[in-house]
């Protein structure tokens, strides 16, 4: 994959999905444990989320953090927008942030959210 065509696949990913993780394995398989953090951070919120494995393919694991100008995998996408790696998003989870923006997006796209575990909702 060329950076051109890393770059259109990434562009393409997070505009056709309302939550994507740009992760080291699957979200059934993580294989680094600040993927796996992230992932059960979105399950835990009970999110629909499309993950891609960065390991196969070493363009698409440098295409993204040369795309959002950050460094380290995970990278999490919402509604289009880079919202953080590992850290930010554990931050934004233990605070509440998450949740919010969650709250505020979902009314944009209602399908954001899982039936069986409707966490944000609940709170």
């Amino acid at each position: 994959m060329n950076k051109n065509k890393t770059i259109d696949f990434i562009n393409e990913q997070i505009s056709t999905n309302e939550v994507v993780l740009f992760m080291k394995g699957t979200a059934d398989f993580p294989q680094c444990g600040f993927s796996a953090m992230v992932v059960g951070i979105l399950q835990t919120l009970g999110l629909k989320f499309k993950d891609i494995n960065v390991l196969e393919n070493p363009d698409l694991r440098q295409g993204i953090k040369d795309f959002a100008d950050w460094p380290t995998i995970p990278q999490l996408y919402i509604a289009g927008e880079f919202v953080g790696g590992c850290d930010i998003v554990r931050e934004m989870f233990e605070t509440g942030e998450l949740s919010n923006l969650i709250k505020d997006i979902h009314n944009d796209h209602p399908k954001l959210i899982t039936p069986e575990n409707n966490a944000i909702e609940a709170n």
